[in-house]
């Protein structure tokens, strides 16, 4: 059991190790020998959890993948509705960026055309599928309007959140992240929401923004 926990506790360093550097350098950029010393592992360490390069951007990937999912189906059952639900995705998922590497390195891994394997779906196929499915719902809960081209607003939504992450996170400092989200939020639900339902989303939008800011 000891050996079993040193072993998962050294992946998770390369992991990390990995990751840090894929978000600050870029993938192309960055070697396995400085994975390697940044880890503080040997080569033979690095080699038994992963033969590859590829083998640490499909595990962050993969990562990425779960954490997104885990937070989408833990707000689900908070009983929040769709459109609520969405747009705490958005900001956990900015939190979690903050906290650590491995979802910021998934973010540049996905942007910078790096190969997922199959089944694993990419980024942000995955994220336009979790965004159409909770703006269904918001249809039918009345929360946005019935005649929206619901594909045609998840794309645009998963555009803007990668958007405001990439040219936030060169132009600004990455507290300014959150009231660029609350922004884009902003804009979506003039065109989107319903009148009468505005107001609740707007104020909303501005309270996720400070929990998000303070955390």
């Amino acid at each position: 059991m000891a050996r079993q926990l040193r072993a998962e506790q050294t992946r998770a360093t390369i992991i990390g190790a990995a990751a840090d550097l894929f978000d600050r350098r870029g993938y192309e950029s960055t070697t396995l020998s400085e994975i390697v010393a940044h880890a503080g592992v040997t080569k033979g360490a690095l080699y038994f959890h992963f033969a590859a390069k590829e083998d640490l951007a499909h595990a962050i990937l993969e990562i990425q993948s779960r954490t997104s999912r885990r937070l989408a189906k833990d707000l689900d059952g908070r009983g929040y509705s769709s459109l609520e639900a969405l747009m705490r995705l958005t900001f956990g998922m900015a939190r979690l960026c903050v906290q650590g590497p491995v979802l910021r390195a998934g973010l540049r891994l996905a942007t910078a055309g790096v190969p997922v394997r199959p089944p694993l779906p990419h980024p942000f196929t995955e994220w336009r599928e979790i965004a159409t499915s909770r703006l269904l719902d918001a249809v039918r809960q009345s929360d946005v309007h019935q005649d929206i081209d619901v594909d045609s607003v998840a794309h645009t939504l998963v555009c803007s959140v990668v958007g405001t992450r990439v040219v936030g996170g060169t132009l600004e400092p990455a507290g300014r992240e959150p009231r660029r989200l609350a922004e884009m939020w902003y804009i979506l639900i003039r065109g989107m929401v319903p009148v009468t339902r505005r107001a609740r989303y707007v104020t909303l939008a501005a309270r996720l923004e400070q929990e998000t800011g303070t955390t």
